[in-house]
């Protein structure tokens, strides 16, 4: 049994809850109504926190912990969040949450509701079903909370409740679509490092497949995500940096059509030439007499 417990009032301690007429106003507002706030708060080294709602809650509930310890039941599912890991309570769910004695949480907080809440709720979920989440810890997610928590205090005013929303909306989405962006981001390296791989080897031959596994990804998906930065696909996209370098030759060198094909990896002279006028809109000796000094 616990000896204790507190709903609140931590040494520390910051906490908004949205008054009523203020909800009604958001409500009329197009641009946040989808998603919005409804409270919030920072409950650090939170000792003895103790909140149970048997009968649950209008809005869902976001607790992202930084430090320590705490557990969280919904219905009777336990859960126990650690550094750098949050849960979302579902609306209407009974539940109780409560930080651990030994080494008490701290922990963000949300309450949202809207249009979009179920639907973003689901984003969080795998297969409908709420488990806790483990994320890196990142300065600027801190940096939005901040920032949403500094223009609820300071103001009621609705562009700044506007702002506070969308800053709402990014500190979420920075959390439940965390895995998402990062895939993102690292597909973006990996066609950095493919065009890299290409410039350093034009004087080569390579298949999809062999360029998809120098970048050790499926064919399927390392074409698609060059498709996406690049406008080309892989394989048109290296003969273009060849064409450009056989350019190059064709204006600073008196070799021959023949032998610069054989410097980017292309033997046969006739499929050269036809490549370089198809991208060039001309041939290789027509290209060398326009532009040749």
């Amino acid at each position: 049994m616990r000896d204790k417990k507190v709903k609140e009032g931590f040494v520390g301690e910051r906490r908004i809850v949205l008054p009523p007429n203020i909800k009604r106003r958001v409500l009329t507002n197009r641009l946040v109504k989808n998603l919005y706030l409804t409270a919030i708060g920072y409950y650090p080294h939170a000792t003895f926190h103790d909140m149970e709602r048997k009968g649950g809650c209008g809005q869902y509930i976001l607790i992202y912990c930084v430090e320590g310890e705490g557990h969280i039941q919904v219905e009777k599912q336990r859960y126990t969040l650690t550094p750098n890991s949050y849960f979302i309570i579902p609306k209407h769910a009974p539940h109780h949450y409560y930080a651990s004695a030994g080494t008490p949480w701290s922990i963000y907080w949300v309450h949202f509701c809207g249009d979009y809440d179920e639907q973003l709720y689901q984003r969080f979920t795998v297969d409908g079903k709420p488990d806790v989440r483990f994320i890196p810890y990142e300065e600027n997610r801190i940096r939005l909370f901040e920032q949403a928590y500094y223009l609820l205090e300071q103001s009621y005013e609705t562009r700044d409740l506007e702002l506070m929303n969308l800053n709402l909306l990014h500190f979420l989405t920075s959390l439940i679509y965390h895995k998402d962006r990062n895939t993102a981001l690292e597909s973006e390296d990996k066609v950095a490092s493919s065009v890299a791989f290409m410039q350093d080897h034009l004087d080569a031959q390579f298949s999809i497949d062999e360029l998809a596994q120098q970048q050790q990804l499926s064919v399927s998906h390392y074409s698609r995500v060059f498709k996406q930065r690049t406008g080309h696909s892989p394989i048109h996209y290296f003969n273009q940096l060849k064409i450009q370098k056989s350019c190059q030759h064709l204006y600073f060198t008196d070799k021959t059509v023949k032998e610069i094909g054989v410097l980017l990896g292309i033997d046969d002279s006739f499929y050269f030439s036809r490549l370089f006028t198809k991208l060039m809109g001309m041939s290789p000796s027509q290209y060398r007499k326009v532009h040749k000094l």
